[in-house]
């Protein structure tokens, strides 16, 4: 239970003594179990789909030149993503190709860079059914930070934050 909270501990324990840790997770044949998201995090796409964002993100985030994504569709039509880039990662990759001084901003709509995130978005996509893919992405013109409000100190998404601030780019991607 919680210490001195005992509306949160009713909350959180189960009529027979249960804790419900608000994580999902799975079993695997060995009855390992895997952490897999946060039932808070849970998308529920306008068709009524759950999908679980984590492993689309964690297996995005898995290109070095992706440094965060944001998965979205909350009564959207189709799941969808928020990407940034790893600006130490993408200046030799830029250099290589000959956009040694392109700004980030530049780099986030230039041809190349969006076909490396959608391999790292098809990566992401092979983990999960077709109704839980990522159909389209959006590469935003900077990193998130902890400074600007949209990282948390342990570097974890503040999905309401960056929802709230890229509300146009969302309503881009279903408009």
């Amino acid at each position: 239970g919680y210490w001195d909270n005992e509306a949160a501990t009713h909350d959180a324990l189960t009529d027979d003594g249960w804790f419900h840790s608000g994580d999902i997770g799975v079993l695997d044949d060995e009855g390992f179990l895997s952490i897999t998201g946060r039932k808070k995090e849970i998308i529920v796409t306008a068709a009524g789909k759950n999908v679980a964002p984590a492993i689309l993100e964690d297996r995005t985030r898995s290109n070095p030149l992706v440094s965060q994504v944001m998965v979205v569709g909350d009564a959207k039509p189709f799941i969808a993503a928020l990407v940034t880039l790893d600006a130490d990662a993408l200046a030799p990759w830029a250099s290589a190709r000959g956009l040694d001084d392109a700004p980030l901003s530049e780099l986030a709509t230039n041809d190349e860079v969006i076909a490396e995130v959608q391999k790292a978005v098809d990566y992401a996509n092979k983990a999960v059914s077709k109704a839980e893919a990522i159909k389209t992405f959006r590469v935003l013109p900077q990193d998130l930070s902890i400074e600007g409000g949209e990282l948390t100190p342990t570097l974890k998404v503040k999905r309401s934050v960056v929802a709230s601030k890229y509300a146009g780019v969302i309503d881009e991607i279903y408009g």
